[in-house]
């Protein structure tokens, strides 16, 4: 099929613009028209390129030719991995890509997650652990080559595919992964941001960058060619001709019949089940891209698994897992370890998944480990990095860079809690103008709360037999709540809990009251869907509530703003404690601690061990580090980078949802654990 018109390339453009404003220039200075030189700042000329570089960069030219990669005319084999620098901390960027260095890769593949480069429309982060311009030019200065996954869905574990949330909210609503004409103006307002980013570190202008991938295994979600060619030409209009530009489908007709673009300048990789027979695949993948253009790549060679919360934690074998990369790379093809450095799911960014049905709900871990060769603290002194590593010294035969030692690790001890602030406490400290007030619940998204908490508040009146709640359509979970707000200074009494994955009613009892009973519904976003059929994925109370069998009206959504990753913090952590009084049981509240660290030396990583306590959110100095949930397991431990801690005092905050530990205690120990819970949870069931 015939590729549709493309623009002029940037470079072609840009030098034509370059051209006629110098013209103008000229002609402007002849006529004796005065210019201020601020009133024309697109005029300005490029800085002149030395001789020496120019003919380094005609020379750099990363291609398909012979069913083979070629790299300045040699040919190539890519033994890379998949790392990506919004699951590791800047300061730390470096310190995992030696470690993939020293492994013998050649490559990092990474995606770029749009949700966290706009949080909010138009408003566009590429700062701190956003900042990809940055580690793109790490990766070059370390001599890896690039590719990268511009989405703009991505998958990877991660909220919402990598989708802003606020795509959600959009009216009429948008039909993402589609050809959607208001769904693709909003990609291509993205993209016109994003790759003129990426265009100076395309390898042909001198950067890292050697092929972009558009979308993410397309064929096993849609059939809609058009929206593909479409990704394509925006991709080629700001990157040009050159680039290499591929898609990534599982290794089967059916997937690459629908994933694939059919034209002969996008290349179409595979990827499958580590214990496939690779070859056989590679010999179909022929037939989806052009004669002499489908050099053997598995994309995605899976080196772990992901976990969920409520199941044990996944390992595969380091023997096998290395057997099999050999059965690829004895033969010349190509391969992508994914994940070579999970890292974590800091923040509220991890993402779910979906069985048969939509409420078959399944949130991943805040760890991100996924079984890889360097462990999510880095560590790289373990059987699959070194079975791996044999492997691959075979096969690249570049100088391995010196293997780096383990980080070292600290336990700090254990660390009081103290409760500061009661969920109750939060609801009065929120802005009268944030409160939403609607005859019936709406959602997260529509209520501006994109990740978190949302709070409902109704009031009903209590019969003395008592009333039965059902709320048909809750994501992800709901803590019940009732109070006589005008009689016992707010203090709540925990009801109840229903859950996306059961759907409970829940039976609230007879309660006293001088006016109506209030009622709270607290609603946790646990991460929204990013791969299947459900992704389109609201969060919060999306139907009706209904008080014995009849709707019940008249509702308030109440945020609790507590900040993302890559977000200024909107909630004061300071350790003042609010007046003494009696909290509910098992009422949400801030919990905060604090621990000394005396010297720069004595910053070491380490993990805090939540064990005895319920379920809830941490944060380490203002950072959100993430979930944790032992009741449920398998995760025991939050893992603290060191670059988060100080010498002198560092705060802990955690907003427990459920039950504190008895004696308030944390303790910062040295060790992962994975091993608690019971892995009988109906979470993922």
């Amino acid at each position: 099929m015939a590729m549709t018109s493309r623009r002029s390339g940037p470079s072609t453009g840009r030098q034509t613009r370059h051209q006629l404003a110098f013209v103008l220039l000229l002609v402007l200075v002849a006529v004796g028209i005065y210019v201020p030189v601020l009133a024309l700042p697109s005029l300005s000329l490029p800085p002149e390129i030395p001789g020496d570089e120019k003919m380094i960069m005609m020379s750099r030219k990363f291609y398909i030719k012979d069913d083979s990669f070629w790299k300045d005319g040699n040919h190539f084999q890519i033994i890379g991995g998949d790392l990506h620098y919004f699951r590791v901390l800047p300061e730390y960027w470096e310190d995992r890509l030696l470690r993939a260095k020293a492994l013998g890769l050649n490559t990092i593949q990474v995606y770029v997650p749009w949700n966290l480069h706009e949080p909010k429309p138009g408003k566009m982060v590429f700062e701190s652990i956003g900042d990809l311009v940055s580690f793109l030019k790490l990766c070059d200065k370390l001599d890896f080559l690039v590719m990268l996954r511009a989405g703009p869905y991505i998958c990877g574990e991660w909220d919402l595919g990598g989708f802003p949330a606020w795509l959600l909210s959009v009216k009429p609503r948008l039909q993402l992964r589609t050809s959607d004409p208001a769904y693709l103006k909003l990609v291509e307002r993205w993209w016109d941001v994003l790759l003129p980013k990426v265009f100076p570190l395309l390898y042909s202008n001198g950067g890292p960058v050697i092929m972009v991938q558009i979308e993410n295994e397309y064929g096993s979600y849609g059939n809609d060619k058009a929206y593909l060619r479409k990704l394509v030409s925006m991709a080629r209009g700001h990157l040009g001709d050159d680039i290499i530009v591929y898609t990534t489908d599982g290794g089967t007709k059916a997937t690459l019949e629908k994933g694939t673009v059919p034209v002969d300048d996008v290349y179409s990789a595979v990827d499958f089940t580590t214990g496939d027979d690779p070859w056989p695949i590679f010999e179909l993948q022929k037939k989806f891209n052009a004669p002499g253009r489908s050099p053997p790549l598995s994309s995605e060679f899976y080196t772990g698994w992901l976990t969920h919360w409520g199941e044990k934690i996944a390992k595969t074998d380091a023997e096998s897992t290395a057997t099999s990369l050999e059965k690829i790379l004895s033969r010349n093809g190509s391969a992508v370890l994914y994940m070579v450095h999970g890292g974590t799911n800091f923040g509220f960014y991890n993402g779910a998944n979906t069985g048969s049905e939509e409420s078959d709900y399944k949130p991943d871990l805040t760890s991100y480990d996924y079984d890889a060769p360097i462990k999510e603290s880095g560590d790289i002194d373990n059987p699959k990095f070194q079975a791996l590593q044999r492997v691959i010294k075979k096969y690249n035969v570049a100088s391995h860079s010196i293997i780096p030692s383990n980080k070292q690790r600290k336990a700090y001890g254990p660390i009081k809690m103290q409760m500061t602030t009661s969920l109750i406490d939060l609801v009065s400290m929120t802005d009268p103008a944030d409160v939403i007030i609607s005859a019936n619940p709406i959602s997260m998204e529509s209520a501006g709360q994109m990740f978190g908490f949302l709070l409902y508040e109704s009031s009903y009146i209590a019969k003395k037999s008592g009333n039965i709640l059902r709320i048909p359509k809750v994501h992800d979970r709901a803590q019940v709540f009732v109070s006589c707000l005008s009689q016992d200074v707010g203090v709540l009494r925990y009801i109840g809990t229903t859950e996306r994955w059961n759907n409970q009613p829940v039976s609230l009892p007879t309660i006293e009251c001088t006016t109506n009973t209030s009622l709270f519904i607290l609603v946790e976003n646990m991460g929204r869907v990013n791969y299947g059929p459900y992704i389109f994925d609201e969060k919060g109370i999306l139907s009706s509530v209904y008080l014995d069998g009849q709707i019940l009206h008249g509702w308030k959504m109440i945020p609790i703003p507590f900040h993302n990753l890559n977000q200024k913090p909107n909630l004061s952590f300071e350790m003042q404690h609010t007046k003494k009084r009696n909290v509910g049981q098992k009422e949400p509240a801030l919990f905060a601690g604090e621990f000394s660290i005396n010297t720069e030396e004595e910053i070491k990583d380490t993990y805090l061990s939540f064990n005895g306590w319920g379920k809830g959110i941490a944060f380490v100095n203002e950072f959100n580090i993430g979930r944790y949930w032992p009741s449920v397991g398998p995760q025991c431990n939050l893992y603290v980078p060191a670059p988060l801690l100080k010498p002198g005092k560092n705060t802990l905050v955690i907003f427990e949802l459920e039950s504190p530990h008895l004696e308030l205690l944390l303790e910062a120990v040295d060790q992962e654990d994975f091993v608690c819970g019971s892995y009988d949870s109906k979470v993922n069931q």
